[in-house]
């Protein structure tokens, strides 16, 4: 068993952290507001190449916010990407309204075209269009925008972007976080960078930022006294998180490097088993936060013998995303497949999420390689 144990993903701080904290206790400015909110915001905004930035409490709150900005609501519908966390859809129901669940394509693992299309002729038979779609770039890869984007505006709806696990990664170039007309990320303790709990939502539409600004801070009026006209949420981010955010955003083109070059060592030293790792989208450059493989076919080795494996050793790994439309909880939503066989299932079935960390060393990586080469 490994003296200390070896997690999926964990937090990697940069050393920067402390000053830009400091500077909060300093100022005495704790609450969600600040300079280091204000800077966070901006700072993302440049990395990005986006006008405008929210920082939040959360990704799922971002999303809350944008279908809300859309104007989601009972009975409407929203189309999703189905093979994803919890979070991305979750807020479609926060909003009483109807997620419909669209298949991965093999080649990336997002947002299958084909099934796109295939959901968007059902809406249109069964007067259910949606009111909005929120597309996932799953496992740090951006979906294949070239291909999807262009059927959205064919129907005229607007795409909100989850870049929760993608910053830091491109898409022709252009950053993960610009393809939506909204696009939102996380800083979540597991993510590539981490303001301990936290996201953003991100846009060149002004008007969206400033009205869901105003919905994240409890919809106060502009009044001396609290005035309230519309429902509103206590979704900001505290100053003290953005400051650790800000040092985070410092490291971030380094920590890109480190996961790659963690993937990349996967790759090369179990190239010989009959495994698969999660395709590398042609046109981008992901940001490798987590290295996923799947297991062939007809072998006695699955991902709960690895994981357990793994385990026995104090090293955690986890399955691969549940598709939602596999969810109790969603089991009753429409779902489209890219094909006769769902990519969701197959991936999940057959997937296994490898320890990714930043700070994972050479020795340990090694010691995970071997344990899985001792199983095939």
């Amino acid at each position: 068993m490994t003296r200390e144990r070896i997690f999926l993903s964990p937090p990697h701080m940069s050393g920067n952290e402390m000053k830009y904290i400091q500077e909060a206790f300093d100022t005495n400015w704790i609450a969600p507001l600040g300079t280091n909110v204000d800077k966070f915001e901006e700072e993302v905004c440049e990395y990005v190449g986006v006008d405008h930035a929210l920082a939040l409490s959360s990704g799922t709150a971002g999303i809350h916010l944008a279908l809300k900005y859309y104007g989601v609501g009972p009975g409407d519908y929203v189309f999703c990407s189905g093979l994803t966390f919890a979070g991305s859809c979750n807020p479609i129901l926060y909003q009483y309204a109807n997620p419909v669940f669209i298949d991965s394509e093999p080649e990336t693992w997002n947002m299958s075209p084909i099934a796109l299309e295939k959901a968007f002729e059902w809406a249109k038979t069964e007067n259910k269009m949606p009111k909005a779609i929120i597309i996932v770039d799953l496992y740090g890869q951006s979906a294949d925008y070239d291909q999807l984007l262009p059927i959205c505006k064919k129907y005229g709806v607007p795409v909100i972007e989850d870049a929760a696990e993608a910053l830091g990664a491109t898409y022709k170039g252009k950053k993960c976080g610009t393809f939506g007309d909204i696009s939102i990320f996380s800083f979540n303790g597991n993510k590539i960078i981490t303001t301990s709990g936290g996201g953003m939502v991100v846009s060149n539409d002004e008007a969206a930022i400033k009205k869901m600004r105003f919905w994240a801070t409890q919809s106060r009026e502009p009044a001396n006294h609290y005035e309230h006209k519309e429902i509103g949420y206590n979704y900001r981010i505290s100053n003290i998180c953005a400051g650790i955010g800000r040092g985070q955003l410092e490291v971030l083109n380094s920590r890109v490097l480190k996961k790659k070059e963690v993937h990349l060592r996967y790759v090369n030293e179990l190239k010989d088993l009959p495994i698969q790792f999660m395709p590398i989208n042609k046109n981008g450059d992901p940001n490798y936060w987590l290295t996923v493989m799947t297991i062939n076919k007809g072998y006695s080795i699955t991902p709960s013998t690895i994981i357990k494996e793994l385990e026995s050793n104090n090293i955690e790994s986890r399955h691969t995303w549940k598709p939602m439309n596999m969810q109790e909880l969603y089991k009753g939503n429409a779902n489209f497949s890219h094909a006769h066989v769902s990519t969701g299932k197959w991936i999940f079935e057959q997937g296994i999420c490898l320890p990714s960390g930043s700070t994972l060393s050479y020795d340990d990586q090694f010691q995970i390689i071997k344990l899985i080469k001792y199983l095939f």
